[in-house]
C-alpha cells in the first residue's frame, strides 16, 4: 500500500532529535506555556517574517482567536470560501460572526478576487474581515485581495493551515495580512505529534490581546480582564515542532521536486494538473489533480494499493450542518461545487520515495 500521506514517516525521519526533545521536556518538569513554547513562538514568527507568534491548541482555535482579537462582532460578516476545510467556516461562527462564502478561481482553488470585489460592493451587512485560504500550499491572490479588503475597511486574516513556508512574492504566507492562523495537525507541512496551532502578527497590541484570549483573558494570573478561553500549545508539541521547523524548507523542496516529477509523468493525460500562481511559491501540502471521472479513478487506484484522498468532497455550503443557512456571494458557488466533484489528492509527503511515485504515475497512465 502506498498511503496518501504518512505522518509517521515524518517522525521516523527525525526520530532521534524528536525523542531527545520530548525527553528534555519530560525531564524539565514544565509542561504548559514554558520555555519550549516561548522559543517556538520566537522562531516561527521570525521564520514567517513577523514580530509575534502566539501558540494555541489547534489550527481552528488559531482562526477563532485571530477573529476575536481583531474585534469581530456577532452581527458582522466574515468573507471566506466554501471549497476549504470546514474549520475555516466553523471558526467564523465560533468567533460569533456570520460567514459569507464566495467562489474560487478554478485553476488555483483559492479565493477569486473578482468575487470578493462583488461581495464587498453589495454586502448583506457590515463585513469585518476577509479570510483568504492558502489551499493545498498555494497562496491566494493577496496582491488583489489585500487592497480590496482595506478599501472597504475589512481586516485580513490569512488561513495558512496548509501553506507553511509558501511565498507570495518575497513574503511568507502569514506575513501580509493583519494576522494569520496556522495549524500544526500531524499531516501538515509543519506537523506536530498531536493538535496544535499558532497565530502570528506584526501588531504588538493584537499579540498581547491574543495571549490573553488563549488563557481565560488573563493578563495577571487568575484575573480575567476580557472573556477568554483555554487554548494553549503544550510544551511537548512545541519541542517537537522546533525540531521539525529546522527541516521545513528542505521538506518543502522535496515536496516541490515530487510535484515536478508528477507533472512530468502525468503530462498528456486527461487530468488537470496543479497550477502555480505567478510570483508565488507552492509548497504542495497536497498534489491535487482534477478529473470528471474522479470517483471511478479513485476506486481503481485503491484496488492497486494506491491511497488517495478528496480535499474536499462537499463544499461547506452543501454540508448538512450548513446547507441553506449561510450567506453566499452574488455569483453563486458553481466553481466550488465543480471542484468538489473532480478533485483528487495523490500521494505526496517528503518521505515518499521515487519508486513509489513512479508506481503511482504508471498506474495513472494505465487508468486515467
Amino acid at each position: 500500500m502506498i498511503p496518501q500521506t504518512d505522518p509517521k514517516g515524518g517522525y521516523l525521519a527525525q526520530r532521534a532529535e524528536i525523542d531527545a526533545a520530548i525527553a528534555r521536556v519530560l525531564e524539565g518538569g514544565h509542561y504548559i506555556l514554558g520555555p519550549e513554547v516561548a522559543a517556538l513562538e520566537r522562531e516561527f514568527a521570525a521564520y514567517i517574517g513577523v514580530r509575534h507568534g502566539v501558540g494555541v491548541a489547534s489550527g481552528t482555535d488559531a482562526l477563532v482567536l485571530a477573529l476575536k482579537a481583531i474585534g469581530v462582532e456577532p452581527a458582522d460578516y466574515v468573507v471566506t470560501v466554501s471549497h476549504t476545510a470546514v474549520a475555516s467556516v466553523a471558526a467564523i461562527e465560533l468567533a460569533g460572526a456570520r460567514p459569507l462564502l464566495i467562489d474560487i478561481e478554478p485553476r488555483t482553488f483559492t479565493m477569486d478576487a473578482a468575487e470578493l470585489e462583488r461581495a464587498l460592493a453589495a454586502p448583506p451587512g457590515r463585513i469585518a474581515a476577509v479570510v483568504p485560504v492558502h489551499l493545498y500550499g498555494q497562496p491566494a491572490d493577496l496582491d488583489a485581495i489585500l487592497p480590496l479588503a482595506r478599501r472597504h475597511g475589512a481586516r485580513v486574516v490569512e488561513d495558512c493551515a496548509q501553506s507553511h513556508g509558501a511565498l507570495s512574492g518575497e513574503n511568507r504566507a502569514g506575513s501580509r495580512g493583519d494576522v494569520a492562523a496556522f495549524s500544526f495537525y500531524p499531516t501538515k507541512n509543519l506537523g506536530a505529534l498531536g493538535d496544535g496551532g499558532m497565530v502570528v502578527t506584526a501588531d504588538e497590541a493584537l499579540a498581547e490581546r491574543l495571549r490573553a484570549l488563549r488563557e481565560y483573558g488573563w493578563r495577571e494570573r487568575y484575573v480575567s480582564d476580557i472573556a477568554g478561553a483555554n487554548s494553549r500549545l503544550d510544551e511537548v508539541q512545541a519541542a517537537v515542532l522546533r525540531v521539525k521547523l529546522g527541516r521545513l524548507d528542505a521538506d518543502n523542496a522535496r515536496r516541490a521536486a515530487l510535484a515536478a516529477a508528477y507533472d512530468r509523468g502525468l503530462a498528456g493525460l486527461a487530468l488537470d494538473l496543479p497550477a502555480r500562481r505567478a510570483g508565488a511559491s507552492h509548497v504542495f501540502h497536497q498534489y491535487v489533480v482534477r478529473s470528471p471521472a474522479r470517483d471511478a479513478l479513485r476506486d481503481r487506484l485503491a484496488r492497486r494499493g494506491i491511497g488517495t484522498n478528496i480535499h474536499y468532497p462537499l463544499p461547506v455550503h452543501l454540508q448538512p450542518a450548513y446547507r441553506g443557512r449561510l450567506a453566499t456571494g452574488p455569483s453563486g458557488l458553481g466553481e466550488s461545487e465543480r471542484a468538489a466533484r473532480e478533485v483528487l489528492s495523490l500521494p505526496l509527503y517528503p518521505e515518499l520515495d521515487d519508486g513509489a511515485l513512479a508506481e503511482v504515475v504508471a498506474a495513472l497512465r494505465k487508468l486515467a
